[in-house]
C-alpha cells in the first residue's frame, strides 16, 4: 500500500499542532485533502488509544477543570434537528489538568449537562492515584459529578467568578464580559485556599485556540464532523503532554508527571503511535498525491 514516510507525516503532524487548517497543510505538503484528513483521523484514533493506555496511575495533587466551547457544523441556534441528529451544534471540551505538571490528565467532547459532568470526573478518576484537590468554575454540573466520582477522596471548592459588560456600547459587541470579583465556595474536604483556581486550565484553553485551528473564531475552519473535531483534540492533547516543552517547567508535562524520561520530537511521537496506528489504517486505502 503507497503510504506516507515518517517524515512526511511528521511534517503534516507538525502544521496541524501550530493551527493550519488541513487545505493549507494539503497545499505545504503537496497532497491531497484526502490524504491529510485521512492521516488525522488516523493519528487521531491512535492518539486517544494512546492516552488511553499510558495517562494512567498519575499522582495528582491539584487538579483543575474547565470547558472550553466550540461548535461542529454551524452554532446550536442555527442547527437544525436533521443536523443535531449527526452531532452538529455546540461542542464542549472538558479538560482536567493537573496544576503542578501541567499534565493534561482527560479530555472529553460533547455536551456541557450532568450526564457529560459525570463521564469526564469517572474519567478523571480514574486516572489519579491519592487524594487530590479539586478546583472547577461554577458550573453546577460539577457539584454531583465530582462527589460521585471522588467521594469523600478528595478536597473540593468552586470558584465562581463575577462577570460584567464592557462600559462602551462598540465593545459589548466584539469583547468578552469582564471579570468584576470572584467567590470561593468549598463543597467539600479541606482545600487550600492557596490554589483554589482555575487558571492553569484557563491557560491551556487559551493554548487550544491558539494551536487548533477549529477553534479560530470568525473563520470557516470550524469542525464539518464531530468524530473529526474528537481526534483533532486528541492530537493536540497527546502532542502537549508529551512534545511541547513547557518554559516555566523547563521539560515536557509528562517528564514532569513521571510518564517519560526524555523529551519526545514529533518523529518521536510519529514513531510511538505506529503500533495503534497500524491497526486504523488497514481499514483505509491509500494515501495520495495531491493532484494538480
Amino acid at each position: 500500500m503507497n503510504r506516507l514516510s515518517i517524515q512526511e507525516r511528521t511534517a503534516i503532524l507538525g502544521m496541524l499542532v501550530e493551527g493550519n487548517s488541513l487545505r493549507s497543510c494539503a497545499r505545504m505538503a503537496n497532497v491531497s485533502l484526502n490524504t491529510v484528513t485521512k492521516l488525522m483521523v488516523d493519528l487521531g484514533t491512535a492518539c486517544e488509544q494512546f492516552h488511553h493506555d499510558n495517562v494512567r496511575n498519575v499522582r495528582v495533587r491539584r487538579l483543575q477543570c474547565d470547558e472550553i466551547w466550540s461548535f461542529v457544523g454551524s452554532k446550536e441556534r442555527h442547527t437544525t434537528p436533521e443536523k443535531k441528529a449527526d452531532r452538529c451544534g455546540d461542542a464542549w471540551t472538558w479538560i482536567g489538568l493537573d496544576a503542578d505538571t501541567k499534565l493534561c490528565v482527560s479530555f472529553l467532547v460533547g455536551g456541557r449537562d450532568a450526564s457529560w459532568a459525570n463521564l469526564f470526573m469517572m474519567d478523571c478518576a480514574s486516572r489519579i492515584t491519592g487524594r487530590v484537590q479539586v478546583s472547577t468554575d461554577g458550573h453546577r454540573a460539577y457539584l454531583e459529578a465530582v462527589e460521585g466520582a471522588f467521594g469523600m477522596d478528595c478536597d473540593y471548592a468552586m470558584l465562581v467568578k463575577v462577570y460584567g459588560l464592557p462600559e462602551e456600547e462598540e465593545a459589548r459587541r466584539y469583547s468578552p464580559m469582564q471579570c468584576t470579583g470572584c467567590e470561593v465556595k468549598v463543597i467539600s474536604g479541606d482545600p487550600d485556599p492557596k490554589h483554589i483556581n482555575t487558571s492553569y486550565v484557563e491557560r491551556y484553553n487559551l493554548n487550544i485556540r491558539m494551536t487548533n485551528r477549529r477553534f479560530t473564531r470568525l473563520t470557516n475552519a470550524f469542525s464539518k464532523k464531530f468524530r473529526n473535531h474528537e481526534l483533532m483534540i486528541a492530537i493536540q492533547t497527546v502532542h502537549y503532554n508529551y512534545v511541547k516543552w513547557h518554559k516555566t517547567l523547563r521539560c515536557t508535562p509528562a517528564m514532569a508527571a513521571g510518564l517519560t524520561n526524555t523529551l519526545w520530537s514529533l518523529q518521536d511521537l510519529v514513531e510511538a503511535l505506529e503500533p495503534y496506528q497500524d491497526n486504523t489504517s488497514r481499514k483505509r486505502g491509500p494515501y495520495k498525491k495531491r493532484s494538480h
